[in-house]
């Protein structure tokens, strides 16, 4: 029963059979082999299968080959398009030769933007416009109010320039009292007056742009030689440099009771903000 079951298995029951078997191994007999012909070709003889695997790898060899060898064509292709095109390019003219100077036209000098010693000088000496009673001192009409920013800083320009020279100037801030705008439109005679405005031993002189270009050309320290100077690093010790103090009479309030009326009233010796001019040094 056993050979029987071992024949229709397909296994010879022989020891070594056995080993096979442990080892995961069957065999097959030649007719389960027959039928199963698919899996093998009795046509082909073995050198004939290892010819078949060599063709297999030549032709993959030369399909690559033949690939790379198009790429590279391909890349040669393209070189010679650029080649063709950079060729193609028509070259930069040539610059024509400048005319002679016979042919060129004449070119007038351009006007400097500064002004002449000698303009400058005229036109301080010919101005007609005089404040009375400053005729040994400068004085500077300016705002210390940042409202308008190109004012301002042209005020803190000319301010500047002048101390320079560490004259003894007159500044007189019409942000702080508006006497001295009414002041100033007297006598320039107009009603809108830009600031700063300088007036040199009595005599007007101009706004920033004309102190700045006299004192580009060498005027300005011409016209200020002789007037008192201050000791340097100065600053007044009642109103540091402000040229106002609170008023004494009212302490800036600006009102003062009146005890025959019994009332108060208005203070008549400071201005609308309750100031007054410093005495140490606007005396």
């Amino acid at each position: 029963m056993a050979d029987n079951r071992d024949e229709k298995s397909g296994v010879s029951g022989s020891p070594n059979n056995k080993s096979s078997m442990y080892n995961r191994s069957i065999t097959l007999t030649s007719s389960e082999f027959a039928k199963r012909s698919y899996l093998y070709n009795s046509s082909l003889s073995p050198l004939e299968r290892s010819g078949s695997i060599k063709k297999l790898y030549n032709s993959s060899i030369s399909s690559f080959v033949s690939a790379v060898s198009s790429g590279n064509s391909i890349k040669g292709k393209v070189k010679q398009l650029c080649s063709v095109f950079e060729s193609s390019k028509k070259k930069p003219p040539l610059a024509e030769p400048p005319p002679p100077q016979s042919q060129l036209p004449s070119l007038k000098p351009a006007k400097s933007l500064g002004c002449s010693d000698s303009k400058v000088s005229s036109c301080c000496e010919n101005s007609g416009i005089r404040l009375q009673g400053t005729e040994d001192r400068v004085v500077v009409y300016f705002t210390s109010l940042r409202g308008i920013r190109r004012t301002f800083e042209d005020c803190c320009a000319v301010r500047m320039i002048i101390r320079g020279f560490r004259v003894i100037v007159d500044e007189r801030d019409i942000s702080m009292d508006s006497a001295y705008r009414k002041e100033l439109q007297g006598v320039l005679v107009e009603k809108n007056v830009n600031l700063p405005q300088v007036f040199i031993r009595g005599k007007y002189i101009g706004g920033a742009d004309v102190i700045k270009q006299l004192h580009e050309v060498g005027e300005l320290a011409k016209m200020l030689k002789g007037l008192p100077v201050r000791a340097p690093g100065y600053v007044c010790e009642g109103c540091g440099d402000v040229r106002f103090i609170p008023c004494s009479e009212c302490s800036g309030s600006r009102k003062i009771y009146d005890e025959d009326e019994d009332q108060l009233k208005r203070c008549l010796e400071c201005n609308e903000n309750g100031l007054i001019r410093c005495p140490a040094c606007c005396s």
